[in-house]
């Protein structure tokens, strides 16, 4: 069992009948995960994923008949903000919101109602998270990942894959894996995972994927010296990248001197962390 969701967490998907919903919804089922019900309005009643999946015309009605505690949402960008709202009004203690793209102002809103509600949010723009032999919820290939002590969390949703492989190779699993995203304004943060790694007893060890932009990496290397006490690994992505330039997510932009990748792994070194130059060094410096 890891942490925020298990092989016991029940998922409803909204925007399942989308040819992304479709296929992701798919691979979830293959890799174990109870995908209890999908939502889609105009569509209740109807069955899909070879009848495997009912689909419901909201996520009230999807929660009453399913007891789902976790939706996943993978619908068009315009209705994103209204799908978290939604999900949060019908009760599940969990949203994993895979859609990029969008607006500032309106995640605002949505993550001021999520906390008056005590909902946990990963994402928006994010690959989802992963408890090896347990339960996938998003898009991290399943097979990339064994079982381990290992708690993995990360900005960026490649080189999560990357890592998860690079210990794959050399026998280390992961207890959870957690894509929080990367744009300014989200759910769950580096914070917020390292606190809950920090107290899981099946996590030994941290492995944290940072990117330019932003102060999140900062904030967390303050946290780890004063909090952790299992080891940290780090990686920062985008040291080559110019001041100015957006490289992948909305947040990964370096203005001036703020934000910049030097200044990321000089504060965790700082806080006892011991940074990669490249993500295959992790597993060795994990040992």
């Amino acid at each position: 069992m890891g942490i925020l969701a298990d092989k016991n967490t029940r998922v409803v998907v909204q925007g399942i009948t989308g040819n992304e919903g479709l296929f992701h919804s798919q691979r979830m089922l293959e890799y174990g995960t109870q995908v209890v019900g999908g939502v889609r309005p105009g569509k209740g009643g109807e069955w899909v994923l070879d009848g495997k999946v009912p689909v419901f015309d909201s996520v009230k009605v999807a929660v009453d008949a399913t007891g789902a505690d976790c939706s996943m949402i993978i619908v068009p960008l315009a209705a994103a903000a209204d799908a978290m709202l939604e999900a949060a009004d019908a009760g599940v203690r969990l949203i994993v919101c895979l859609t990029e793209g969008i607006p500032l102002q309106d995640m605002m809103r949505v993550r001021a109602y999520l906390d008056s509600k005590g909902v946990l949010l990963i994402g928006p723009n994010c690959p989802g998270l992963l408890t090896p032999g347990e339960t996938k919820i998003g898009f991290i290939p399943g097979d990339n990942a064994i079982p381990g002590n290992i708690g993995v969390v990360s900005r960026s949703g490649t080189l999560t894959y990357e890592v998860l492989y690079a210990l794959k190779q050399v026998g280390m699993g992961s207890s959870t894996t957690v894509g929080i995203g990367g744009d300014p304004v989200k759910g769950l943060n580096f914070i917020d995972i390292l606190q809950m790694f920090e107290e899981d007893p099946l996590t030994d060890k941290v492995v944290m994927i940072g990117e330019i932009g932003g102060s999140d990496e900062e904030k967390a290397a303050e946290y780890i010296s004063k909090h952790m006490t299992k080891p940290v690994v780090g990686f920062i992505a985008g040291r080559a990248a110019p001041p100015g330039k957006r490289m992948g997510h909305a947040g990964a932009i370096v203005e001036g001197s703020a934000g910049g990748a030097e200044d990321k792994i000089a504060a965790l070194t700082k806080a006892g962390v011991r940074v990669a130059d490249y993500p295959e060094q992790i597993p060795d410096m994990l040992k």
